[in-house]
Parts: structure tokens; sequence; C-alpha cells
């Protein structure tokens, strides 16, 4: 997939880790896309017999009297998905401590936007299916797939201002915060006090040990294992567990980056190996542990977690009787219309009150269709979307109904915000003639200024 470059020319400068995050989840919505090809190919082979055996074989986990046991499709849900949720709470810390969250005036829009892309959703949803047995689900079309979007966006090249790219990563980031909470609220149940507490207890052990300097990262890795086995038994869903480990990692580095530069000018022609050792560990922490875990774990979550999920979870038989049972036909059309209009109509109309009411304006270089074209894209829920439906639903019927509904407005979003995009994306000779002769004047609050181009600082 030919990737849209975010340091073209002198402008705004954006941290090198954003220009990471942006690549990975573009390059890993291919990856995510196979995944759910293969296995919507899988369940509808003649060997479907052979894929819910598959995910449904179970994987037990011995030590003395203690033994977990779940198939494989749970141990892919439940546990690999909680490094997914990781590395979404990490990206969270890094964006309220040195991004776009960190200025509530910047992160305002996006913010309110993201906010009418969850609850108009939700609302229409209820509208559609909340009288019938599939009422629980209006959650499923509050979430917004970064790694789809954003390769959709990588797709239309340089048609796509980058302040909308990031836009659209702050919308997400704020989605993901939503999604977080209503896991944890709507989708827990028959809380256990005692495990819930047990999970308290190494989260504080964790700020304790952050507060004692203690960087060995195997005793973090080991309260974390503890962390998430007692949130698994406590009814909250094991993912949190990882949401809030990576909200307590810190995300500021322990030494300054000018220190790292001079203990590297200060060596010697031939250092000595306690030297070297040194200048490794001072380099180490001029970067903060968030970014270093970022950088390792994003890469395996987007490339090997996020595609086993949607093998595992996208096989739909798509037949005649898909959507019979009682219900599934208005769980399927109430995800659809959740999708495709609650996230254009939310997004739209909560980012124009934002303007309109001064509460924060339009991202530099990109009017009002391009921000609808991004609200469409924003309606490809995928992966979120097909993990809260398996919360949502304990009748496999309505939860498949609820995936064929996600697998067609993910579709449809995808179709409809690149045609938009692709229409309202101004001419390139426009572009630079823009350039050349300036803005003749300021533009009027909540218009739209003209676009900052956006480079990698080597220095950030």
């Amino acid at each position: 997939m030919p990737t849209t470059s975010l340091s073209a020319v002198p402008g705004r400068r954006l941290p090198r880790a954003v220009l990471r995050f942006l690549h990975t989840e573009s390059a890993g919505g291919i990856v995510l896309l196979l995944g759910a090809l293969v296995a919507l190919a899988w369940a509808n082979s003649p060997w479907q017999a052979s894929y819910e055996s598959l995910w449904s074989t179970e994987l037990a986990v011995e030590l003395g009297p203690f033994r977990l046991a779940e198939d494989l499709r749970h141990w892919v849900n439940d546990g690999l998905m909680a490094l997914f949720f990781f590395v979404i709470g990490l990206e969270i810390k890094r964006e309220f401590v040195h991004g776009e969250l960190q200025d509530p005036r910047t992160a305002a829009l996006p913010a309110l936007a993201a906010l009418g892309g969850m609850l108009v959703p939700a609302g229409l949803y209820l509208v559609v299916a909340g009288g019938g047995p599939g009422g629980n689900g209006w959650g499923v079309p509050m979430a917004t797939d970064i790694a789809f979007a954003l390769g959709v966006v990588a797709l239309l090249g340089p048609r796509v201002p980058s302040s909308l790219k990031l836009f659209l990563l702050t919308l997400a980031i704020v989605d993901d915060i939503g999604a977080i909470v209503v896991i944890a609220v709507a989708y827990s149940s028959g809380l256990d006090l005692v495990a819930l507490a047990a999970a308290g207890a190494g989260l504080a052990l964790v700020v304790v040990l952050r507060r004692a300097e203690v960087t060995w990262v195997p005793i973090y890795a080991a309260v974390g294992v503890a962390v998430w086995l007692a949130t698994l038994a406590s009814g909250v869903h094991a993912t949190i567990a990882g949401v809030a480990l990576g909200l307590l990692t810190p995300a500021c580095p322990l030494a300054p980056a000018a220190v790292a530069r001079e203990w590297a000018s200060d060596l010697a022609d031939e250092p000595s190996p306690s030297e070297l050792a040194g200048m490794t560990r001072v380099a180490k922490e001029s970067v903060s542990v968030a970014e270093r875990l970022a950088h390792k774990l994003h890469p395996f979550t987007s490339f090997v977690v996020v595609p086993l999920f949607a093998l595992a979870n996208a096989g739909v038989v798509l037949s005649a009787d898909a959507l019979a049972s009682p219900g599934a036909g208005a769980v399927a059309l109430g995800v659809v219309v959740g999708l495709v209009a609650g996230k254009v109509a939310g997004i739209s109309t909560f980012s124009w009150l934002a303007v309109r009411l001064g509460w924060g304006t339009l991202p530099a270089g990109v009017d009002w269709g391009q921000l609808v074209g991004a609200a469409a894209l924003a309606g490809i829920g995928f992966t979120v979307s097909l993990f809260i439906a398996g919360l949502a639903f304990d009748d496999p019927a309505l939860a498949d109904a609820a995936k064929v509904g996600i697998l067609a407005a993910s579709t449809l979003a995808a179709a409809l915000g690149s045609l938009v995009l692709a229409r309202s994306a101004r001419p390139a000779g426009s572009v630079a003639l823009a350039r050349a002769v300036g803005p003749s004047s300021p533009p009027e609050r909540g218009g739209v200024a003209p676009e900052p181009h956006i480079v990698d600082d080597p220095r950030r």
C-alpha cells in the first residue's frame, strides 16, 4: 500500500512516534483485511466445520492446583487482545502527555466530534433495534477502527491533508477511550470484589515500583500478568487490565536527550566496556518507557494480534437465512445505520456546533467536505465493533447478525468516505497558486486556514 509522507515540507512538526504509529496502523490495515477475508472464505467454504472446530479447541494452562482453560478464540479475545488494548493505553497516555490531548483547546474539536460519533450511532441503533432482543448491542456501532481508516487514507494519498489525518487519529483515540468505558461499565457483569481488589492492588504495586524508580522490566511483566489474571476473574473484561497498565506507563523520559548527546560527544575514540554500558543506559533513559514499549509492541499487535482476532471472529456464514432468527435483521440494520449514517451525522454535527460556539476550529487546510469524508471513514468500526459484539450477545445468531452488519457497514463507510474525500480534494494547481499568492485576509473564526505541512523533526 502506498503511504503518504507526513514529512514533505516545512510547517508544523509532528513527533516521530506519531509518524510511526500512523504508518504502522496503515500497513496493519492490509494484514487485518487479509485476516478478515480468510475468515470469511474459510467459514463459507466446504471446510467451514474445521473453522469452528479450530477456534473451539480448548487450551489449558496448569500450575499445581491452578488451572486456566479457555478455547482458542477466548485466548485471542481475552489474552492477546489485552496486548492490543495495552498499546491503546500507551497511545492514550502519550496523547495526554505530549500529543493533541494535552491542549484542551486543540483537543476540543476531535474530542467533541468523537463524542457525537459515539452518542448518535448508539441512539440510532436503539431506534432501529432497541425494542427487540438485540437491544443490548447499542455499543457495537460506537467504535472506529483506526487501522482500516488510516489504510484507506493512505490509499487516497496527498488528497488528504496531513492535519486531517491527525484529526482522525485523535478522534479515534478519544473513541477508544469511550469504547473502554463502555466495555468496563456496560459489558462487565457478575463482579467478584475480591478479585477486583486484587487487580487494584497489583496496579497500586506498579505505582509504588515506579516511584521507587525500579526499572527491571521482568518484575513489571510479572505484576502485569497477575493484574490480567485478577481482572479476568473479577468479571470486568480482562482487556481493561491492558488499558490500565498502559496508562500507568511513564510517558516522560528519565533523562533529557541533551544528556545522551553530551555523553556521546564525550566518548573516547576507544571507549571502555563500562563507558559503553553507561552510554547505552543514558540513551535508553532519554526515550520514555511508553515510547520504547509502543515501538516494540505496536508492530506485533498490528501485524499479528489484530489479524488473528479478525481470523478468529470474522468467520460469519453468509447464507439466505443468516438473518432469519428473531431480532437478527434489526441488529444488522441497526449496526449499519449506526456506523454509516450515525458516524457521519454525529461527528459532523458535533464538529459544526463546536466551531459555531467557538470551542474549536477546523484543522488547518481542511474544509467541511473533507471533514464529512473523515466522519464517513470513522464508520469503519471493524476490530473493536467485533469485540463488543462478542460481549453484547449471548445468542450466537444475534452475534453473527451484528458481525454481518459490521462487515457491510465498514465496506459502505470505506467507499463513502473515499468518494467524499476524493471529490472534495483541491486540485494541486489551486493549492500551489494559493501558497504562492497567500491568503488575502485572515480567516474568520471557524474558517479554514492555509494547510500547514507536518514534518518529522529528528530532534523530537
